[in-house]
């Protein structure tokens, strides 16, 4: 299936200039969703994974369905506050600003074989932290999975030693 072509593509948001990829036209259909999930599989299955993370929000609707038909568990990283257990944090810069990203302290146990799953890469900087967070917590990273690549942003530069795998790239 051709999934870029079911990529909506919005001018200007969320600000001048940029042409934002809009997943929600795969993700309110549930034969392309579950071809995109399906294809990811097939993509990573290769690897010896224990445990999937992804940031949020859009990491959790890729990689919670993928941990799903792995039968592997799902670690969620949220923006700083919104988890309720102890947590550790990272500071990283977006494409259009800076945040901070947290993920439970007892959500990785040291020597887990962890891919952090997302609906895209851009700059990287969401994606590096995530690593960095899984890493502080003793995991190993075996890779990083991605429905789109936005290339001309250069994100993969910032990921240096982590297989990267992407379904679409711009």
């Amino acid at each position: 299936m051709d999934l870029k072509s079911y990529i909506r593509v919005i001018e200007d948001f969320p600000q001048p200039g940029v042409r934002f990829k809009d997943i929600t036209t795969i993700l309110k259909d549930g034969a392309v969703y579950r071809a995109a999930i399906e294809q990811l599989k097939q993509t990573i299955q290769h690897l010896q994974i224990d445990i999937i993370a992804g940031p949020e929000a859009r990491g959790f609707v890729i990689g919670a369905p993928l941990a799903l038909e792995l039968g592997v568990g799902f670690v969620p990283i949220r923006k700083k506050g919104k988890l309720p257990g102890e947590t550790i944090t990272a500071d990283y810069n977006l494409e259009y600003g800076a945040d901070v990203l947290a993920m439970h302290k007892d959500a990785i146990q040291p020597g887990q074989r962890v891919l952090i799953a997302d609906d895209l890469l851009a700059t990287g900087g969401t994606i590096a932290t995530s690593i960095d967070l899984v890493r502080q917590l003793g995991g190993e990273i075996v890779g990083a999975v991605f429905l789109i690549e936005l290339s001309y942003l250069h994100g993969r530069d910032k990921l240096d030693n982590v297989e990267l795998y992407s379904l679409v790239t711009y």
